[in-house]
């Protein structure tokens, strides 16, 4: 038998392993963490500067975390437990202009967005750690295509079952997180005509798409017993579901955002995020249904491809209509709630942003439309990550 085949049917015959308990939080504490790219400051290309960027930045105490990603020109940070928007953002100034001086020591710049316009997948490098390799080895060329940057949001809950009942409800506003997020229609240098691309990279993944519905979490860990056992996943971080359980935190982590081009828009997605769960703790609006996914998979393709221009389905009442509408209307109810947990202002600038249909997919192809260079297009997102008018 080959060595290498030899080596993964020895891991899938390994014990099953057993879902650790779920650890507690404080209910509606948020954290954030924002994949971005790194760009060097002639064409505008990905440059593989995460070693160097880690390095100094290393020498800088911050809020949070910084670590490397699956490919070399990407780099992760991360808050710590936070309170509110507010609280977000003040981390995220921090470690935001952090990575500005430590990239103009580099010569390179930091950027947003979900996807790099036109980067090659394969002149990336595999970030040299343990689990990206193994994670190369595994799904080949695929790693290197995940060279895309998503925003993840985690939101504290009371215990393990309001976990999962969070996780189905929050499944419902999935196309509203995609639409207001939306930030990667550039790919090898072609407009995709999607909002958000990025996503059907995510979806090339076995293990990506929806949790599975239950509302146990004896349940859930039958469930993850099952699937240990086959050998397919080792633990819950071998699922790229679109909201996922994490135990050790106490929390759900919602992982469909692309990385917006400011950090002012990923504090208001999060301010929207805890307002929401707000809501549903305090008013328990509705009790999600597994037929809820029957229009699961449509919604999300349409926020994917339309952005703030899709058409909505509700799972309850089978009614279409414009998404940005179903986003306003769902604003307007939260409003108080957003006010008690302090995410006002997140919930303005998301009003706005759905009244005008300006998301920051509508920002790169205008920026485009005007410049004519995608270049140019990364050059000026990069001073919009600093903080300046682009």
């Amino acid at each position: 038998m080959d060595k290498g085949l030899e080596e993964r049917v020895g891991q899938a015959r390994e014990l099953p392993l057993v879902l650790e308990p779920f650890q507690h939080s404080q209910p509606l504490t948020l954290g954030v963490e924002l994949e971005l790219q790194l760009v060097n400051t002639h064409d505008y290309d990905l440059a593989p500067f995460s070693s160097e960027m880690l390095r100094l930045m290393s020498k800088i105490k911050l809020p949070g975390a910084v670590v490397p990603e699956m490919t070399s020109s990407m780099i992760e940070v991360s808050t710590s437990v936070c309170h509110s928007a507010s609280e977000v953002l003040g981390q995220l100034t921090q470690m935001r202009d952090a990575l500005v001086r430590s990239a103009d020591k580099l010569n390179i710049a930091v950027v947003g967005g979900g996807t790099h316009p036109y980067q090659q997948w394969h002149e990336q490098r595999i970030y040299d750690g343990p689990r990206f390799r193994q994670l190369s080895d595994l799904y080949g060329y695929l790693s290197k295509q995940f060279t895309i940057f998503g925003q993840h949001v985690h939101i504290g809950c009371p215990d393990a079952d309001a976990a999962l009942l969070m996780l189905h409800r929050m499944s419902r506003y999935i196309p509203h997180f995609i639409a207001l997020s939306a930030s990667s229609p550039y790919v090898q240098g072609q407009d995709t005509q999607f909002d958000s691309a990025r996503l059907n990279s995510v979806f090339a993944f076995p293990m990506s798409g929806r949790a599975p519905y239950t509302l146990s979490w004896d349940e859930f860990g039958k469930f993850f017993a099952k699937t240990t056992r086959t050998g397919v996943v080792k633990s819950m971080k071998d699922f790229y579901w679109d909201i996922r359980p994490k135990p050790e935190y106490g929390t759900i982590e919602i992982r469909v955002f692309d990385t917006p081009l400011t950090i002012e828009r990923a504090t208001a997605l999060a301010g929207f995020v805890q307002a929401l769960a707000a809501w549903f703790l305090h008013e328990q609006p509705f009790v999600p249904q597994e037929d809820d996914y029957m229009v699961y998979t449509y919604n999300r393709f349409q926020a994917c491809r339309f952005g703030l221009d899709a058409v909505y389905v509700d799972p309850a009442s089978g009614e279409h209509m414009p998404l940005r509408e179903h986003i306003v209307h769902t604003l307007r109810r939260i409003d108080t709630h957003a006010q008690d947990v302090g995410a006002t202002t997140a919930i303005d600038m998301l009003r706005l942003a759905a009244d005008l249909g300006a998301n920051d997919a509508r920002w790169l192809r205008e920026t485009q439309g005007r410049e004519r260079l995608l270049a140019e297009v990364v050059r000026q997102a990069a001073v919009r990550f600093r903080g300046a008018r682009g």
